[in-house]
């Protein structure tokens, strides 16, 4: 009778063990998720960095110490509302 309760007893360790490195804290499943969740915000990273540095360009490009007169044209025509002659504005 001890000899089946200590293999029952045994047994169970050996389920809640497995259960728990398959579906814990600490798990294969947790793992995959984390891994999936450092991807997308990897992405997200290189998303927003690509974003930084349009922005720094278009700054760059509106500074005192170079002037990108396309910009400024674009610029001024967006801020008054004016466009030129040879355009025309379809609403």
């Amino acid at each position: 009778m001890g000899t089946l309760l200590s293999f029952l007893g045994l047994l169970a360790m050996g389920l809640y063990f497995t259960f728990a490195a398959v579906q814990g804290d600490y798990g294969v499943f947790k793992r995959a998720e984390v891994k999936a969740e450092g991807r997308a915000l990897s992405q997200e990273l290189a998303t927003l960095n690509a974003e930084v540095a349009r922005m720094e360009n278009l700054t760059h490009r509106l500074s005192d110490t170079y002037l990108d007169l396309d910009l400024l044209d674009e610029q001024a025509r967006d801020v008054l509302g004016m466009i030129r002659a040879d355009e025309i504005v379809i609403q």
